[in-house]
């Protein structure tokens, strides 16, 4: 079977929803509970769908919940333990680390950490972080260094700060999910992030059918209401044409020929979303991936596009 590299993929320590339980989310971003994880049953599921690597993040809502010494000591625990699972088990994992944002300094220690010790793939960002979007200017510092390092940034959805008055009682991932990984997008484009640190690779995810809509209506817009220097911003559609986009929440195969067009081939990444997707549910999509004449090659297209995109190795 062809490799394939999956990037969206994620994984729990007890520690962790233990830390996340005392903080409130009992249910997390309203969905009815923590799913069980193990790192057998997720590398059974690899073998048994073809996935060779799979790159691992912690999902929403990230590791800070409101206190930053304690966001600290857990981005660091979770980013040792991805690496240990990558050492354990070789060839077979990768991860993006977590940082404790919204606070900065701790972000820039957890982030060379990472990187100069543990060896990240990337990080992964949450679509806001305390109410805070990724444009906020008290993020310049850090986008600074990861403009540097040419880092991967994997921007991850999580519930908008005034979910209670809009998720309306459904769990955030049906609707909120999307609309705030757009609203994310917008204010990196928006706020001129995207065009002043152009060395950061960006690979967003379930928002993917909204941002052609989106930017093409915030083009109209920006010359009136954009926080950065108009003449320093290309049009926000040619901004976005530079994110790299990954099928997770993309159920049917159908749709992957309006991810192409929105991403375009060489941009097109595979996601499970393992950890909160069911193994049925995913073991459901690959065969359907499989069996569609419009996803055809879909592997190793992905796979070649992760390998181009990310430090990995992937061998059949």
């Amino acid at each position: 079977m062809q490799p394939t590299v999956d990037v969206h993929a994620h994984f729990l320590l007890p520690e962790y929803v233990a830390a996340a339980e005392r903080a409130g989310h009992l249910r997390p971003d309203g969905m009815p509970g923590w799913p069980e994880w193990n790192v057998r049953r997720q590398l059974d599921l690899m073998d048994d769908t073809g996935i060779t690597k799979a790159v691992l993040s912690v999902s929403s809502p990230g590791v800070h919940f409101g206190d930053d010494f304690r966001a600290q000591v857990l981005a660091r625990r979770m980013n040792e333990a991805a690496a240990d699972l990558g050492e354990d088990h070789p060839g077979r994992f990768g991860f993006f680390a977590s940082l404790p944002l919204p606070d900065v300094d701790g972000a820039l220690v957890e982030l060379e950490y990472a990187y100069d010790s543990l060896h990240a793939d990337g990080v992964v960002l949450m679509s806001n972080a305390g109410g805070q979007y990724p444009g906020d200017p008290s993020w310049d510092r850090l986008w600074r260094e990861l403009d540097a390092r040419s880092a991967v940034v994997f921007l991850h959805p999580t519930s908008p700060p005034q979910w209670r008055q809009v998720a309306l009682d459904r769990p955030r991932p049906m609707i909120e999910f999307l609309f705030d990984e757009a609203r994310a997008v917008a204010d990196l484009a928006l706020t001129g992030i995207f065009t002043r640190y152009p060395n950061v690779r960006f690979i967003v995810t379930h928002a993917g059918d909204v941002l052609p809509l989106l930017g093409d209506r915030l083009d109209l817009f920006r010359h009136t209401y954009s926080t950065a220097p108009v003449d320093e911003l290309p049009a926000v559609s040619s901004q976005l044409r530079n994110l790299w986009h990954d099928v997770a929440g993309t159920p049917v195969p159908g749709q992957l020929p309006i991810l192409d067009a929105v991403a375009g081939a060489d941009r097109l990444l595979y996601g499970s979303d393992y950890g909160f997707t069911p193994n049925e549910a995913i073991a459901e999509q690959v065969a359907a991936l499989d069996a569609s004449p419009a996803a055809e090659g879909w592997r190793a297209r992905t796979t070649e596009n992760a390998v181009r995109l990310l430090p990995v190795r992937v061998d059949a």
